[in-house]
């Protein structure tokens, strides 16, 4: 009975991580691959707006919407920067392979700074999914982990 519990109880907080990156990563940040740099008030918007639609799903209190609200928005506010950085290295990528000599050693310390960028942003979503987590009851994650489910299949069939 433990061992199940503990199987579900990962198994929401694994569905909260690849919720939480994908509604940041692709409801959130969708907008600046098309348009630009995003906004910060159209990022404020776009959460709140994904916001909602999850309080609705896992029927949020009233006081689980306050503690959630910074954790998403902070995390967000954190990672955009992050967003930024890795366009600026697939620009420099693109420019140090189309040079007349390559340079191995610029190429390895391109490729280092974006796997430190992407543990950085890894432990960010990590942190801001295990608060999210604490403010959630085990019925609410498992509820937002069929959630994220239902969606991802949806994402992957179009």
């Amino acid at each position: 009975m433990q061992e199940r519990r503990l199987f579900f109880k990962r198994a929401g907080v694994a569905a909260l991580i690849g919720g939480l990156g994908a509604a940041i990563g692709f409801k959130a940040f969708a907008q600046g691959r098309r348009h630009g740099p995003i906004d910060p008030a159209e990022l404020d918007e776009r959460i709140e707006r994904m916001l909602k639609h999850l309080y609705v799903e896992i029927d949020a209190t009233e006081e689980q919407k306050q503690r959630l609200e910074p954790i998403v928005k902070d995390a967000a506010k954190d990672l955009l920067p992050m967003r930024r950085s890795l366009h600026d290295g697939r620009r420099q990528a693109i420019e140090l392979l189309t040079q007349d000599r390559i340079d191995p050693a610029a190429i390895e310390a391109l490729r280092a700074r974006h796997l430190q960028l992407a543990d950085d942003a890894s432990r960010r979503l990590t942190r801001a999914i295990a608060d999210a987590a604490e403010v959630l009851t085990p019925a609410q994650r498992k509820d937002l982990a069929a959630h994220f489910a239902r969606r991802q299949r949806r994402w992957r069939h179009g």
